[in-house]
């Protein structure tokens, strides 16, 4: 692992001593609406740095802890399963060295190749999915490797009743018929959460964030906004009940922040992640 010198804030430690590794995987090439989260993670590095390292929701600083920022992966457009070997190789090393990947997508298609890594060290993984979209068809357009599509290839890999899924509000109607009977799916909202926890105590659990789960009042900068979504208070909320879980590895992606040229969105993301390294990391 070299060193990045360009990272997100707070997050300047050595490789050696950190337990969270946070790497970037701009790749965005099925995207299947508005196209643009391959720029996510370089400007939310850059724009982090509008926002302070101390949560006052936590009482938490990231200066506190050992966070590696390994930079963005160079990851081969195109086909997409190039780019998710590339992500399931950097993963695996960061999961062998006993370490935590945190992977800034990127569309959520990414989150495969995590969980790829993932579930070969964690074979009992578990997933906790926090979106608008269900991502459970089967293909999209032909092609079974889509962001359309990456909770039903997950699937593939954990299982039924492994996936645990809170805000959807939109989907086709087969992939709702999927999940009433393979995995736990909760719409709307957030609510729930606190007995998917409870229920799962010390498994290995991998978490991940599509930030379009938010009202596109709140968040705007995402490549398939839905109307209808949580809050900040709400999802900041949710992230805070994670910290007794056993999370393995996390992810956050479909940031497209080219689409609200205000920059709130990719503040809002910024804030999102600093909570989450502080909560994962305990």
């Amino acid at each position: 692992m070299k060193e990045n010198v360009h990272t997100f804030i707070g997050c300047d430690n050595s490789y050696e001593e950190s337990r969270i590794v946070i790497f970037g995987a701009p790749y965005d090439c099925t995207t299947s609406f508005r196209p643009g989260t391959r720029f996510a993670s370089s400007v939310m590095r850059s724009e982090s740095f509008g926002i302070e390292t101390y949560s006052p929701y936590l009482d938490r600083d990231l200066e506190d802890i050992p966070v590696f920022d390994s930079g963005d992966l160079e990851l081969r457009f195109g086909g997409p399963e190039s780019a998710l070997c590339d992500i399931e190789e950097h993963s695996s090393k960061i999961l062998s060295d006993g370490k935590i990947p945190c992977m800034i997508g990127g569309e959520h298609l990414v989150t495969l190749g995590a969980v790829r890594a993932a579930v070969k060290k964690y074979p009992r993984l578990h997933i906790i999915h926090f979106d608008a979209h269900a991502d459970l068809r089967d293909e999209y357009l032909g092609q079974h490797l889509s962001h359309a599509c990456v909770m039903r290839r997950c699937h593939d890999l954990v299982g039924d009743g492994r996936i645990f899924q809170f805000g959807i509000r939109s989907g086709d109607r087969s992939e709702f018929e999927f999940a009433k009977t393979h995995v736990y799916q909760h719409k709307f909202d957030l609510a729930t959460l606190e007995e998917t926890i409870a229920a799962l105590n010390d498994e290995p659990v991998y978490f991940t964030l599509d930030l379009d789960v938010l009202d596109p009042s709140i968040f705007p900068g995402t490549g398939t906004p839905e109307a209808g979504g949580v809050s900040f208070r709400e999802l900041n909320y949710a992230i805070q009940l994670l910290e007794p879980l056993n999370i393995v590895g996390f992810d956050i992606n479909e940031l497209s922040p080219h689409y609200d040229q205000s920059g709130v969105s990719t503040a809002v993301a910024c804030k999102l992640l600093r909570e989450l390294l502080l909560i994962i990391h305990k």
